[in-house]
């Protein structure tokens, strides 16, 4: 890891005895989305007196970043969390502003996906005719998926479905074993049977939803791409008005040189003062003009022996860019009603397992993204993605960094079937033998040990959005305008776990919180 950004004080001396600091805003937690949010707030807030600072953004941990933890050890790096991001729009625009624009490697968008099914690794087909040639599904389940995208499904049932049924429904079981159940995991570490389609996979369903098919929506899609590409276009128009030039091609995924860490340090270095490491929030109440947020500030390096102290900061307005279980404790006593709903979100466990091998001992060239495991697979490992495959400056020259993920929402069932214990229940080494294991079976051309270079578990890994989500999150944020007018929330269970939702997300709120401070 790069830890630039450290606790360099804890603010505390900001407090005196009797009087509590006092902010207009005040964001509590600095992820991704609390880092882009206090930004942007920074960008468009000023003082409106002497005693009361325009914004505090706190953070419990020593660091900033979330979940995002890019690690080093001798030539190798590695993420801990996510490992890549979708080019889009708003977060080139911020890797741009904050001066990583150089720094932004991309993976070729040409590299296979893979697919491990019945003993051998499936290139996912990306056209109709690697589709019609493709190994991973039968005649028969070609056949079927494309009735469905020629728009020939059942209409749908009255309820909300499952990603499994809306799947299935459209393209058939095939598709939904061999594509979409892995697919579902390595985005969510997700069960098909638990999440909703419209709120997990809301672009895909949502055609339907709009249209009436996924083809009546493909159809449209394609009518609009023509309609703006015969427009009238300059120079300017023709590069997507980018930052990044050339800009990213439609199917890159993107990292940065020394790791996702990158982003969250540089944007932490524009805040400056604003920002507190080592502020942990414990109490969050109503005052007469405002909010009050208790925090414990620990010292980076002091022994913590006598009772913690609670410092208090006013604020006008409070925005919580925490995971909906810890947003949930701050606002038990406040507001009932969206703490019961966050304790709704499931968070399930994963672990974040890098081992590195020589060349030789692997396939030649190694070349792809990575690979899923389906479950009937009967395999423990959700699938593995090959980051020295995807971007430079990952691993020396002559050995393969591979990151693989185990646990999941289904791993709790797949133990109890099994008989074997969850991954929380394991050791990190259990967990990186099991891995190497798995990879001797599907990747590896010889025996070989590897090298060990990290273990992560997350145990409160990726929100889930089970049915009802959609729902959920509208009665949550109906609550906190209603009964805690000034409360906001801002993270990654709201509509789209990806990083450049989260961008999206939070310049929105600011936005919003801006308007309504005009």
């Amino acid at each position: 890891m790069n830890p630039s950004v450290r606790v360099r004080d804890s603010g505390a001396e900001h407090f005196g005895r009797t009087q509590s600091l006092q902010a207009e805003v005040v964001v509590v937690g600095a992820g991704i989305s609390g880092l882009t949010l206090a930004l942007r707030l920074q960008q468009g807030l000023s003082p409106k007196d002497e005693s009361t600072q325009p914004l505090l953004l706190a953070e419990a941990s020593s660091r900033v970043g979330g979940c995002i933890s890019t690690q080093s050890k001798d030539s190798y790096r590695w993420e801990e969390g996510p490992n890549s991001f979708t080019p889009v729009p708003a977060l080139l625009n911020l890797i741009a502003e904050v001066g990583l624009a150089e720094h932004l490697v991309l993976a070729d968008a040409k590299l296979p996906r893979y697919v491990y099914w019945e003993k051998a690794l499936l290139p996912v087909p990306l056209s109709p005719s690697a589709a019609i040639g493709s190994r991973l599904l039968s005649v028969g389940g070609k056949l079927r998926a494309l009735r469905g995208l020629l728009g020939f499904v059942a209409p749908p049932p009255g309820g909300e479905e499952t990603v499994r049924q809306f799947f299935r429904r459209q393209l058939g079981s095939e598709v939904v074993e061999r594509l979409v159940e892995p697919f579902t995991s390595g985005v969510y570490a997700g069960d098909p049977d638990q999440l909703s389609a419209l709120a997990a996979f809301p672009r895909i369903a949502g055609l339907e939803e709009r249209y009436g098919s996924l083809f009546a929506g493909a159809v449209q899609a394609l009518r609009s791409r023509y309609r703006y590409a015969t427009l009238p276009r300059t120079r300017h128009q023709d590069s997507g008005n980018s930052p990044i030039q050339p800009p990213p091609k439609r199917g890159q995924l993107g990292n940065l040189r020394q790791g996702l860490q990158q982003l969250p340090e540089a944007i932490a270095q524009k805040l400056g003062s604003a920002l507190r490491l080592g502020w942990r929030a414990v109490h969050l109440k109503r005052d007469e003009t405002g909010y009050r947020v208790g925090f414990v500030i620990h010292d980076s390096g002091a022994e913590h022996t006598a009772p913690e102290e609670i410092h208090w900061v006013a604020a006008q307005q409070v925005v919580l860019t925490l995971p909906a279980y810890a947003a949930a404790t701050l606002l038990q006593d406040l507001n009932p009603q969206a703490s019961r709903l966050l304790r709704e979100i499931p968070y399930p466990p994963v672990a974040v397992v890098a081992l590195a091998y020589p060349e030789e001992a692997l396939p030649q060239p190694l070349r792809g993204f990575g690979h899923l495991i389906p479950r009937s697979q009967g395999l423990r490992t959700l699938g593995t993605i090959w980051a020295s495959s995807l971007f430079p400056e990952r691993a020396p020259q002559g050995y393969h960094c591979l990151i693989s993920f185990i646990g999941g929402a289904t791993d709790a069932a797949f133990a109890r079937q099994k008989g074997i214990p969850p991954i929380t229940a394991l050791s990190p080494d259990e967990r990186a033998q099991i891995v190497h294991a798995e990879l001797s079976q599907i990747l590896l051309t010889r025996p070989v040990e590897p090298i060990r270079l990290g273990e992560r578990l997350w145990p409160q890994a990726i929100p889930q959005y089970t049915l009802g989500h959609r729902q959920r999150i509208a009665q949550l944020q109906a609550s906190l305008a209603d009964q805690t007018p000034g409360v906001w929330v801002c993270a990654n269970y709201l509509d789209g776990v990806a990083l450049g939702d989260c961008v999206r997300r939070a310049e929105a709120l600011a936005q919003q919180i801006l308007s309504v401070r005009r």
